[in-house]
């Protein structure tokens, strides 16, 4: 599952860099545990009232299954041809320029991840709460805090060791498929027991409203938004073990994995409930364990409450890779591209994910933020794929070890303009606001990362706190990335920066 500790040779001590931890098991949950959060069990209605029909909002769940594996294979290719970790950020930057790299990076860290890890941590609290407040909504006071005592403990873990995240990861992940699996067994059982009226042609094509091409857009969505995540295994690349081999392989397993379990959980769904009792219910799947399960109702709201810890745990893992991607790359404070130097975990930006989230929770309206954080998330899968094709010109002859045909790129950005153009036109606020927040990274660009003569008393400051921070966390430099010894081609790897050039900027 975890691939073994890097020792030096003998009588040398052992190299402070990052662990190749993650095998494919691993790297299995950390996609599967990242797209599967509280969604398909709470609130699957979204897709069903857009589309007017059974049969229809379950071809729009195959078809998000569809798109997110095309971009998958798109992911696998630039994965393994620039194998850093960072995801979306390194791939971009490599090839469209720091500038799009760092308003990536900075709407990532600003808004896009603390406040997913917000939401997330917040429905974890709702449902623990639950049991304690079975008659009215959990206390705002109460939520809050048992959320940030979940987000404070998994920073700890995380800051402790690769192998603890990564275990935990991989238990709460076979949690929350065996708690689906049981949801899908459950349906069957009805379906053999004739309670398949739903699900019948006449029935489920049986429109209650004739939607638009704009109701069939917002349903496709919510569809696709559903499957987000299956990009975060391409953040942490540089701690796969043979990254060339279980990166694609393990976006190959997962994705079609997804697409099977929500698929059959729809189904599931409707052994057991109308369209109507579906849309007007606030949690699908405890309305299903109370209908279905008798005794043991109470395993939904439980498995909800473990999807979305591991939830967090991912989030936490993969967001923390960015940002030491990004301070590698000197688009953040070099502090961040530092690890503990006997844990190897990059404490630093591990501290600073879970800042930023402890003050959206504090002082931000989650619930609205999330839906900037939906449409900025949305463009960068577009602009990253873009990049993919990109790079097929500017750069044909370089090593690909998986090469995927140019018509997946492309049917996947037909998809992604369609939507994006939908966005713009049915929600011109929200997403003129995701742009802004976007755009305000430039002026921090040009101030922190290009402007390079500083007057010296802001480098004293800098390297002041840098210093403090190294003693206060015990960190130093990686002494060499183990992508950069062991994985990559010539070609990447003569483009990559050092740790002292990322300290300079």
């Amino acid at each position: 599952m975890a691939g073994g500790e890097q020792r030096g040779a003998p009588g040398r001590p052992e190299r402070v860099a990052l662990k190749k931890e993650i095998g494919l098991v691993s790297a299995c949950a950390i996609i599967i545990g990242n797209i599967i959060g509280s969604g398909i069990f709470i609130s699957p209605k979204g897709v069903l009232e857009h589309t007017g029909s059974v049969g229809l909002a379950l071809i729009i769940w195959v078809l998000g299954g569809g798109v997110a594996a095309l971009g998958s294979l798109c992911y696998a290719e630039l994965g393994v041809t620039i194998p850093k970790s960072g995801g979306d950020y390194s791939y971009v930057t490599e090839i469209f320029g720091g500038l799009a790299g760092f308003l990536l990076l900075w709407s990532a860290v600003l808004i896009m991840y603390p406040t997913s890890l917000a939401v997330i941590a917040l429905t974890f609290s709702n449902y623990v709460l639950q049991p304690v407040f079975p008659n009215c909504i959990p206390p705002y006071n109460a939520s809050r805090i048992l959320s940030m005592v979940c987000l404070l403990l998994l920073t700890w873990v995380n800051s402790s060791s690769v192998r603890w995240a990564t275990r935990i990861q991989d238990i709460f992940t076979a949690g929350k498929l065996l708690a689906l699996a049981l949801i899908i067994i459950v349906g069957f059982i009805q379906i053999f027991k004739g309670n398949y009226e739903e699900l019948t042609p006449s029935n489920a094509f049986n429109f209650w409203m004739t939607p638009s091409v704009g109701h069939l857009a917002l349903a496709f969505l919510q569809g696709s938004f559903a499957f987000s995540g299956w990009n975060f295994l391409n953040y942490v690349t540089e701690e796969l073990v043979d990254p060339r081999r279980n990166l694609p392989r393990a976006i190959f397993i997962s994705i079609p994995l997804v697409t099977f379990v929500y698929t059959f959980t729809n189904i599931a769904y409707f052994t057991a409930m109308s369209p109507q009792e579906l849309l007007s219910s606030n949690a699908v799947a405890v309305t299903f364990g109370e209908k279905l399960l008798g005794y043991f109702s109470w395993v939904m709201p439980v498995s909800v409450a473990l999807s979305t810890f591991g939830g967090i745990n991912g989030y936490l893992f993969t967001s923390s890779r960015l940002c030491f991607s990004g301070a590698r790359e000197g688009h953040l404070p070099s502090l961040l591209a530092m690890i503990h130097v006997k844990h190897c975990t990059p404490i630093p930006a591990l501290l600073v994910c879970c800042l930023a989230t402890l003050i959206i929770m504090l002082v931000g309206d989650t619930y609205t933020l999330i839906n900037y954080v939906s449409f900025i998330n949305y463009l960068c899968y577009g602009v990253t794929i873009i990049g993919l094709i990109v790079l097929r010109c500017k750069k044909p002859k370089i090593f690909r070890p998986i090469k995927v045909n140019l018509l997946i790129p492309i049917t996947y950005l037909a998809f992604w303009a369609f939507l994006l153009i939908f966005s713009l036109y049915s929600e011109p606020v929200v997403c003129g606001v995701g742009l802004i927040i976007i755009l305000t990274g430039v002026p921090v660009f040009f101030l922190g990362v290009y402007w390079r003569n500083k007057p010296k008393c802001v480098n004293r400051l800098i390297e002041s706190m840098t210093c403090w921070g190294q003693k206060l966390c015990f960190v130093v430099y990686p002494q060499g990335g183990v992508a950069e010894e062991e994985e990559e081609a010539p070609s990447a790897r003569s483009q990559q920066p050092t740790s002292e050039t990322a300290a300079r900027k």
